[in-house]
């Protein structure tokens, strides 16, 4: 059975979906904006689509993160990735985001800022030795990489690890190569065991070293827990800003308009950020939620365990939120969009993927005033996967011939 037989005639998921899936969102918004589902994984549940029904479900503690309530440990070989703020509920949530949220302060994140400028300004000039170069793989991966890896204490020469393990995680969210997952997932929790048996001994003032110095002080943080907070801030902590940039340079340069613009108003890059969050934002759906009774909601009769997604970029495009929402314009005023998400669970590093987004795109309009697309925006590669939207790489040219 194809996924458009199990997705009631829609092909949801699939390689065209990822490449426009906003004619399936416009026709589900008008149609049926809680729409029943089957994920790549053969797991049924549920699809919203609209602005309202997305905030009210993301609100909604009837929709529970932590799936062991439901399902006691069938899904711990994923533990590792879910023992942390995003996969928990109150009262554990309030106490695993408190402990790492000192580091994201808005001082903290401030004072970031010239460091940031410097690592992008480094690539830069790098990338300027040459007529072209990839947007993902010479700015908008090693950027938030570098910038994470300093405040963790990870050693920068590790980096590709990371986005190799960091890849195979994210893109394996739809349910494919489980053994390779599988094989990445124990690499990491390797490395991860190593560093922290380093850090122990050796304690230094990076963020690692002061979680670890909380959990042996039995303050807060359990081992397992350590390794769902840091794999957390290394994979979301960047994945999320690479996205950002490689999707924003694009939609930029898919519309000179708009680009010419922001180049003549350099003022305007906050607001330019805001829009390109809404308009093609790096995340494509919630992570999950399972209702964690049997409820109606928006008419719909919700089962306990119950999967259940939020397509944030759907509810970014709803008309009835968003005048004009199909088209990017830097100007819009400030917006409520979800990019971000809402409410308890509202990504805790946007402060962070907001500045090194700002930085690194206007960064790359100074230094590159001609650059250009040097492919046909049709041959871009989606990435796989049910949680990040981005290509895989974005070949442009630097200068006018």
């Amino acid at each position: 059975m194809n996924d458009s037989e199990n997705n009631g005639g829609l092909a949801l998921f699939t390689k065209e979906f990822a490449k426009n899936p906003y004619p399936a969102y416009e026709k589900l918004r008008e149609t049926d904006p809680v729409y029943p589902i089957t994920l790549p994984d053969g797991q049924r549940g549920w699809m919203i689509t609209t602005y309202e029904a997305a905030v009210e479900a993301l609100k909604d503690q009837r929709m529970i993160k932590d799936f062991s309530k439901l399902f006691g440990d069938q899904m711990g070989h994923r533990s590792v990735f879910t023992e942390n703020m995003l996969f928990s509920d109150p009262p554990d949530h309030k106490r695993l985001r408190g402990l790492v949220q000192k580091a994201f302060t808005p001082k903290m994140i401030a004072g970031m800022r010239g460091r940031i400028q410097e690592i992008t300004d480094e690539l830069l000039e790098k990338a300027a030795e040459r007529p072209h170069m990839n947007l993902i793989d010479d700015v908008a991966f090693p950027l938030p990489i570098i910038v994470i890896c300093e405040m963790l204490g990870v050693p920068s020469a590790d980096r590709d690890k990371f986005r190799i393990w960091s890849n195979s995680l994210i893109e394996g969210s739809n349910g494919e190569n489980a053994e390779r997952i599988y094989e990445h997932m124990n690499e990491f929790t390797g490395y991860l065991g190593d560093w922290f048996a380093k850090t122990q001994e050796n304690p230094g003032d990076d963020l690692i070293s002061q979680l670890i110095q909380a959990e042996e002080k039995g303050d807060q943080l359990t081992e397992r827990e350590l390794y769902g907070v840091v794999s957390l801030l290394i994979i979301a902590g960047h994945e999320t800003t690479v996205n950002l940039i490689g999707n924003g340079m694009l939609s930029l340069l898919q519309h000179p308009d708009q680009f010419k613009k922001l180049q003549s108003h350099p003022e305007l890059i906050q607001s330019a950020i805001e829009e390109l969050l809404r308009f093609e934002g790096p995340v494509e759906f919630s992570t999950s939620r399972w209702a964690g009774e049997d409820f109606e909601f928006k008419g719909k009769a919700m089962k306990r365990g119950d999967i259940v997604i939020v397509a944030l970029n759907s509810a970014n495009h709803d008309p009835l939120q968003f005048e004009n929402p199909d088209l990017l314009d830097i100007t819009r005023e400030k917006s409520p969009h979800l990019a971000f998400g809402t409410g308890i669970h509202h990504c805790l590093g946007a402060p962070l993927a907001r500045m090194e987004g700002e930085i690194a795109i206007s960064s790359l309009m100074r230094r590159f005033p001609a650059m250009k697309l040097s492919i046909d925006p049709a041959e871009l590669e989606w990435r796989p996967g049910m949680i990040v939207r981005g290509v895989k790489e974005i070949p442009v040219s630097l200068y006018s011939s």
